[in-house]
């Protein structure tokens, strides 16, 4: 970690001081009326516009208006549009290359595929009269690495198992690369989350997340601490660079405030490290929910009974408390048309069928009914306190009970009122869809719910006012939506319908949260 900070840290410095040094001026720019010159190293053309770094700073320039001289100028006859991913091994091998060919298929080329080495994927996409159109390189490394690739400018898109952490996103506007948490520079791809695992046979099937925590710092080292057999515990994890190792970190350990017990088994892929709980009757991992294969996942409960499991519909909605979204990052920069081809591609319908092949979480929305909400009114029933009344459940059911739940939810960051980055990406893509119609004459309740800590009055006030303001985003995000086709509102719930145990921080976050519930 401290050699890839240094490199970080010697690309920003050079970056910050290229205006400063004499360049090699590979390209030169001139208007066609001969009135503007523009000289410079040409970092990139996207098949319509240079990027040029000059003594000035970087600049796009309209290829249209310039004639280009230079070593550097592209071919314009023959141009190919290249891109480069880095990043998440796990996601360049899983889900990149079939939506890559998928994408290829509806726009009518063909994919040659090539493997220079075992860390790199080279997909050519060709006409049909064998002209190579595009070329896309997928650096098959580490989440870590994608984002060092990134700000030294030898990657397009980041394909990272994590969301961007605060000093990267730093890193990021240092380096010019724009402000990474817009909804425009990072997205969500594919929906995963972070599932303890044992094997077939351990009696054990639940464990709650603080519990977990325990087992990772060592303060917990014997099964027989958790209801199982007096043997130790064997922790297996994903290597240190690994994306979802960070999840790991940040999600468990950090708020734990502990360090990781010694002894762990380490692995390079989430496979080998499910494989290694399968022959290990004392084993327990943490793996992607896609990847547990003959391991057998945990629920993750609370001390007031509920368990949750990552199943297909707790991930979508993110009541799964570690959810582990997949993402794409890329700087504030124009791709070439094909990459933004690609981009829109991959939200679209075609792709969420290709994301579920792949056995991943598509983000597709779902309309769940009443009557799948039994065990949720059921526990809400159960563990309401003393300040939630009969007349306020009785709101609820009445409110709720001709409706459907959709499988998009929103979330805030802790102790923040951000949403945090996978909602960011749903109030994309349910603005997509009321931009496309998609619910004209329905009626949508955005409806809002908090934690339990503090007084009911309290919470039902930032139920309501969380709830108003997802319903506000989504409306300023739906630029092009005809709102008056649809029939939107939001109210707000307090704590009569908690999701998780309020005994813990990750139990409140997951019960503050909006749904929105379709009639």
């Amino acid at each position: 970690m401290t050699i890839l900070r240094a490199a970080i840290s010697a690309a920003l410095f050079l970056i910050g001081t290229m205006g400063q040094a004499v360049l090699a001026q590979d390209v030169t720019l001139t208007s066609r009326d001969g009135s503007v010159e523009i000289s410079g190293d040409l970092l990139g053309f996207d098949g319509e516009f240079y990027r040029v770094q000059t003594l000035y700073g970087e600049l796009t320039v309209d290829g249209s208006g310039v004639l280009c001289d230079g070593p550097a100028c592209p071919n314009l006859t023959d141009y190919v549009a290249r891109l480069t991913l880095s990043g998440s091994a796990t996601m360049g091998r899983l889900v990149v290359p079939a939506l890559v060919q998928a994408f290829a298929d509806r726009q009518g080329y063909r994919v040659v595929r090539t493997q220079p080495d075992t860390d790199t994927m080279l997909l050519s996409l060709t006409e049909a009269d064998g002209r190579v159109a595009g070329e896309l390189t997928l650096k098959l490394r580490s989440t870590d690495q994608g984002f060092a690739d990134l700000l030294t400018n030898e990657a397009d898109i980041v394909m990272a198992q994590r969301e961007m952490r605060a000093r990267e996103r730093s890193d990021a506007m240092l380096a010019g690369l724009g402000d990474m948490q817009d909804g425009r520079r990072g997205r969500v791809l594919a929906l995963d989350g972070l599932v303890p695992v044992v094997s077939d046979g351990n009696p054990i099937t639940k464990i709650s997340p603080s519990v977990l925590a325990d087992v990772l710092t060592g303060q917990v080292s014997n099964w027989s601490d958790l209801g199982g057999p007096d043997a130790p515990i064997t922790l297996h994890l994903r290597g240190e660079g690994a994306g979802l190792w960070q999840v790991v970190e940040d999600r468990l350990l950090a708020p734990a405030g502990g360090q990781l017990v010694s002894g762990v088994l380490r692995y390079d892929s989430d496979q080998t490290l499910a494989e290694g709980v399968v022959r290990d009757p004392f084993g327990l991992g943490l793996v992607s929910a896609s990847a547990a294969g003959g391991a057998v996942p945990l629920g993750l409960t609370g001390a007031c009974g509920f368990t949750l499991q990552a199943d297909r519909l707790s991930l979508k909605t993110e009541d799964y408390p570690l959810s582990a979204p997949m993402f794409l990052y890329l700087p504030a920069r124009r791709l070439p048309k094909l990459g933004r081809d690609f981009m829109r591609f991959t939200r679209s319908d075609a792709a969420q069928l290709v994301i579920r092949r792949a056995g991943l979480t598509d983000q597709a929305p779902e309309e769940v009914g009443i009557k799948a909400q039994g065990d949720r009114f059921a526990n809400a029933i159960t563990q309401a306190g003393p300040e939630i009344g009969l007349d306020a459940l009785q709101r609820l059911v009445a409110d709720l009970t001709d409706r459907r739940r959709l499988s998009l939810s929103f979330r805030f960051e802790a102790g923040s009122a951000r949403l945090d980055a996978q909602s960011r990406s749903n109030v994309a893509l349910l603005a997509q869809m009321l931009e496309a119609g998609r619910y004209d004459a329905r009626d949508l309740l955005f409806a809002g719910f908090s934690d339990g800590d503090g007084g009911a009055a309290a919470n039902q006030r930032i139920a309501e006012k969380r709830a108003g303001a997802v319903l506000t985003a989504v409306k300023q995000a739906a630029e092009t939506a005809n709102l008056d086709q649809i029939t939107l509102s939001a109210r707000g719930y307090g704590e009569a319908l908690p999701m998780a145990c309020d005994d813990s921080a990750w139990g409140r976050q997951v019960n503050r949260r909006v749904e929105v519930w379709l009639r």
